[in-house]
């Protein structure tokens, strides 16, 4: 009988480690108790279509957060700001320790610039110039390693086609 109880106590504990585990690993790090949540992101360029595992940013926090005081980021993950709407987007690397690939892309999923290798920490703006709907922040030296060019695809819900 004890052995039993003990054999479905077991299976419960990981049952509910699994479901815990899973559900952590879809968000992102926390940032001032809010999680971005973790989507795919495909980028489509001449050479081959890319994947990222992407921190959508949309709330206040986590708009103005960003990849702040991060130290790594691994070359499969990035960030993709989301304002709700289009506009001019003006970004800097203030308390942001690691280099970063800007890619901004407008409403239909289109790049329409990008900037790369920023300088760390820099309070220097960094402008998209035009009105777009999301920038996507990767790891530096991502945008040469893909091959990426202006009129590039990115795949992601919040694009229309």
């Amino acid at each position: 009988m004890f052995v039993g109880s003990l054999l479905r106590f077991i299976r419960v504990a990981f049952v509910v480690f699994t479901a815990m585990f899973f559900t952590q690993a879809a968000y992102a790090q926390k940032v001032d108790g809010q999680l971005a949540p973790i989507e795919l992101v495909t980028v489509t360029t001449a050479k081959g279509a890319f994947k990222f595992s992407t921190e959508i940013a949309k709330t206040p926090m986590n708009l103005q957060r960003g990849l702040m005081f991060r130290h790594r980021l691994p070359q499969d993950r990035a960030m993709m700001f989301d304002w709700g709407r289009d506009i001019v987007a003006n970004m800097w690397m203030k308390n942001t320790i690691i280099s970063l690939d800007m890619i901004f892309i407008s409403r239909q999923g289109i790049v329409t610039g990008f900037k790369t290798n920023t300088v760390p920490k820099s309070l220097d703006v960094i402008s998209s110039g035009i009105p777009i709907a999301a920038v996507l922040e990767v790891v530096a030296g991502t945008v040469e390693r893909i091959g990426l060019k202006r009129g590039d695809l990115v795949s992601h819900p919040m694009f229309n086609r």
